[in-house]
C-alpha cells in the first residue's frame, strides 16, 4: 500500500483506549487507528497530543503508544507523536524516542513553565533548533492560544519556519482577527510552511480562512463528518459545508460547549467513542474525573442529531 506523505489535510489527534486498570488497551488502539487510516483526506495520525492524555503517560508509555500506531498504520499514513516536557534536554530525548518508535514527525509543545512565567523572545527559536538538530524527522509547531504567555507571535513562527525540518504549524490562536492576519503573513513570508487549524470548537469557520488542513481531536471522534467537510471546503461547496455543519455543530456543542478543548472535553470525546462502540470504556486517567449522567446524555443526543450510530 502506498503511504500518504503529506503535511496537509486532516490529522486526527487520537484518544487512547484504556483497560480497567488504566493501562493502554493495545488491541482497541490498533483497531481504532486502523479504522481512522482508511478515511480519505486523513493523511496522518497524531498520538500523544492533549486529546491523547499525554501529560498522564510516562516516557515509556508515550514511546509504546507511538510504536503501536506506527506498527499498525505507519505504512498507510504519517505518524506524528507529541513532545510535551519542561526542559530542552528532555525534549530532545523524547523526540529521539518518537523517531526510534517509527514516527514521521513530532508535535513540539512549548514547555509549560512558559505558560506560568512567560519566556525570553529568543527562547522558542533556540528550543526548536536544539530539538531539530537531534532528529531527522519533521516538526509541527504547536501554537498555544494568544492569551497565554506561551503564545508565539508571528515573527517567532517565521523564524521557526527557517529550520529545515519544521514542516507545519498547528494554529491554535483562538482570536479570529489575529488568526487571519497571521495566516496572511505566513502565506506571504513562509510559503513552504503548512498551516493546520486546531480550532475544534469552531472548526469549519477556521478552515475557510485558507488553511492546508486541520490537526484536531474532533477528527478522531467523528472522522466521517470532518473529512467530508474538509472536502467540501476545498471544493468551495458552501452548500455542502453548511449541511455538514448542521451535523457537526451539535457534537461540538456537546463536547466543547462554547469553550476550547480541555481535559473534560477530551473525556466527553472519549465518551462519544464509547457510545459509538469504538471504545469499550470511556475511562480517563485522573485528575480528569468521570462525566456526570447529564453530560453523557448530551453526548448521546448530539450523536443522534449528527446521524451517527
Amino acid at each position: 500500500m502506498n503511504k500518504k506523505v503529506s503535511w496537509r489535510n486532516i490529522f486526527p489527534a487520537i484518544s487512547i483506549p484504556l483497560n480497567d486498570d488504566y493501562s493502554i488497551n493495545e488491541k482497541e488502539l490498533r483497531k481504532y487507528v486502523s479504522w481512522l487510516s482508511e478515511f480519505d483526506e486523513i493523511d496522518g495520525l497524531v498520538c500523544n497530543g492533549h486529546t491523547g492524555e499525554i501529560t498522564s503517560f510516562n516516557r515509556e508509555e508515550r514511546k509504546r503508544i507511538t510504536e503501536i500506531v506506527a506498527e499498525e498504520v505507519g505504512d498507510k499514513v504519517m505518524v506524528i507523536s507529541g513532545v510535551c516536557v519542561e526542559g530542552t534536554l528532555e525534549a530532545i530525548e523524547h523526540a529521539k524516542d518518537a523517531q526510534e518508535a517509527g514516527a514521521d514527525g513530532i508535535l513540539l509543545m512549548p514547555p509549560h513553565i512558559w505558560l506560568r512565567f512567560g519566556m525570553n523572545p529568543e527562547a522558542p527559536v533556540r528550543f526548536f533548533e536544539r530539538v531539530a538538530e537531534a532528529i531527522d524527522i519533521g516538526i509541527i509547531i504547536h501554537l498555544y492560544p494568544y492569551m497565554t504567555k506561551a503564545f508565539y507571535p508571528v515573527e517567532t513562527i517565521l523564524e521557526l519556519a527557517k529550520i529545515p525540518n519544521v514542516k507545519a504549524v498547528k494554529m491554535g490562536t483562538r482570536q479570529m482577527a489575529l488568526y487571519e492576519r497571521d495566516i496572511r503573513i505566513l502565506r506571504k513570508k513562509a510559503p513552504g510552511l503548512s498551516i493546520l487549524t486546531c480550532h475544534d470548537e469552531y472548526l469549519l469557520s477556521s478552515m475557510y480562512v485558507g488553511v492546508d488542513g486541520a490537526l484536531v481531536g474532533f477528527a478522531g471522534c467523528i472522522p466521517e463528518l470532518i473529512t467530508e467537510a474538509w472536502k467540501a471546503v476545498k471544493n468551495n461547496d458552501f452548500k455542502k459545508t453548511r449541511e455538514l455543519e448542521e451535523k457537526i455543530f451539535p457534537m461540538a456543542e456537546a463536547i466543547y460547549g462554547i469553550g476550547q478543548p480541555s481535559g473534560e472535553a477530551h473525556a466527553r470525546m472519549k465518551e462519544a467513542l464509547y457510545q459509538r462502540g469504538i471504545f469499550s470504556s470511556p475511562l480517563m486517567r485522573e485528575p480528569v474525573l468521570p462525566l456526570s449522567e447529564e453530560e453523557k446524555v448530551k453526548v448521546a443526543e448530539a450523536l443522534k442529531k449528527a446521524g451517527l450510530k
